[in-house]
């Protein structure tokens, strides 16, 4: 399909992509009650899925992936879930592996490429026969995993229906790069501060896996990919994990009606995360490239972002 015209107008202030992707991560807020349930998967390694319900039943299921280091709990996953809820949809927020406050049983965690999660969480939900429409939602990380996850099969459940993807960092490699230049300085230390953390634990209880002088080598992103990433989950280095995972190379083969939401400001994606070519040749696949948003800051009225009603207008469509 071509490239969507994108309507979305910030207000002045938040037209700065720093401004409105620190106020998004940082300043918003939102409430909603969830109830948490978890689920082992295929390897023995559980995950935990925070539900929230419409009013009334219904056969429609959003499922929410988060970015990097996030959870089930932050704002711009629940702000869907929330509006979703009000508009007849039962929504998961999902937790990757040892994201949900608790670690994760395995040495392995998540990454951008683990769709064999993403594969069994469906699974799941397909087994309770409730949902006869499945949508699914990624942000940044969660993004790329979903598309990924669209792209690399022959068969996607028919139940599935539509997925949106906003701030996709569609080339990893490209992107981390982005990460690694000094105006994303904070971003990649705070990311970087969080994982190396929850790694330190992982150290200590496989030290055979990961040594304590390895683990001393990290000092950026892409070190804790060649370091850990990387040797968790089978890859060779950084550069086999990224070139493994970026959902790019798969979106010629999407065939589930897709939404991507990029901001041209996005200081987090290199050009080629931008798949113009891709979304041109593809007929289910759509590219809306708004001028301003930052990395998920596509900040609107009422608490209710511009990605959030996108995202419900378009699944009403499919």
């Amino acid at each position: 399909m071509p490239v969507v015209y994108s309507t979305y107008k910030p207000s002045f202030v938040f037209k700065n992509g720093f401004v409105s992707t620190v106020y998004s991560g940082l300043i918003r807020s939102v409430k909603l009650e969830q109830q948490r349930e978890r689920i082992t998967l295929r390897d023995g390694d559980f995950l935990d899925l925070d539900w929230s319900y419409a009013s009334q039943k219904t056969d429609k299921l959003i499922l929410c992936f988060h970015g990097l280091e996030g959870n089930g709990q932050r704002p711009y996953l629940t702000a869907t879930a929330k509006l979703f809820n009000e508009n007849h949809t039962d929504a998961i927020c999902v937790n990757f592996r040892g994201c949900s406050g608790e670690d994760n049983l395995l040495f392995r965690s998540y990454h951008s490429g683990a769709t064999e999660d993403v594969e069994d969480i469906i699974q799941h939900i397909l087994k309770m026969n409730i949902y006869s429409e499945i949508y699914l939602y990624g942000i940044s990380l969660g993004a790329n995993l979903i598309l990924k996850y669209l792209g690399e099969r022959n068969e996607v459940p028919a139940e599935v229906k539509a997925a949106v993807a906003v701030s996709v960092p569609a080339d990893l490699n490209g992107s981390c790069k982005e990460l690694l230049k000094p105006k994303n300085r904070p971003y990649a230390n705070r990311f970087l501060n969080h994982l190396k953390k929850k790694l330190l634990s992982k150290a200590i209880k496989y030290p055979e896996d990961l040594s304590f002088e390895a683990f001393c080598t990290i000092n950026t992103l892409r070190d804790f990919d060649d370091v850990y990433t990387a040797k968790a989950h089978g890859f060779e280095d950084a550069s086999d994990y990224y070139e493994k995972s970026s959902c790019l190379q798969f979106l010629p083969n999407i065939t589930t009606r897709t939404l991507i939401i990029n901001a041209l400001n996005d200081s987090f994606l290199s050009p080629e995360c931008y798949p113009v070519k891709e979304a041109k040749q593809n007929p289910y696949l759509f590219l809306e490239m708004p001028k301003n948003g930052g990395h998920v800051g596509f900040i609107d009225k009422r608490n209710v972002y511009y990605n959030e009603k996108r995202a419900l207008e378009f699944v009403l469509k499919s």
